[in-house]
């Protein structure tokens, strides 16, 4: 049975969440794709992803690095690009173009073509199933093209910012 970890909800844009529960979850998830498809989670990854992961808000990758050389890890923008290339090309972490920002994956067992709800005065995001979302992900019939990846971003403001503006 996995320790619940005391953690608070970032935004109430993640209904029901449970972030200890989360984070141990995506850590169990990645270690166990790393082991199956024989890969090395290295420290640099693991702390990459633990920081993105951590409480589910977008970084840049210069504040991937601050954090980065706060742990005591190399702070090189080159090494943290390759890792961040990396974890996205693994299906762990998306780049949020909006917002020229990184996020690990709420959903990593499965492939599939993401929907984010952005605040847009808190910067938080959440990432919705294609089920919540509503939002159709069908490859449209293009002739002479295969649609290999689709993104949504969808920028509001989230209940807790619109709430405090109300007060």
């Amino acid at each position: 049975m996995k320790k619940k970890r005391e953690g608070k909800t970032t935004s109430k844009i993640f209904d029901d969440h449970d972030h200890g529960m989360c984070f141990d979850d995506a850590i169990e998830q990645i270690e166990n794709y790393f082991l199956k498809k024989n890969l090395q989670f290295t420290p640099l990854r693991r702390k990459v992803f633990e920081i993105l992961i951590r409480d589910h808000k977008p970084l840049g990758a210069y504040e991937i690095l601050e954090a980065l050389g706060r742990d005591g890890f190399s702070s090189s923008p080159p090494i943290a690009y390759r890792v961040l290339d990396f974890l996205m090309e693994h299906g762990f972490v998306h780049k949020i173009q909006g917002l020229n920002a990184f996020i690990a994956c709420s959903h990593p067992n499965h492939s599939h073509s993401p929907a984010f709800v952005i605040c847009r005065k808190c910067e938080k995001v959440a990432e919705i199933d294609e089920k919540k979302s509503g939002i159709s992900f069908a490859s449209p019939n293009i002739k002479n093209f295969e649609v290999e990846k689709t993104t949504v971003e969808m920028t509001g403001v989230c209940t807790t910012c619109s709430s405090a503006a109300t007060i």
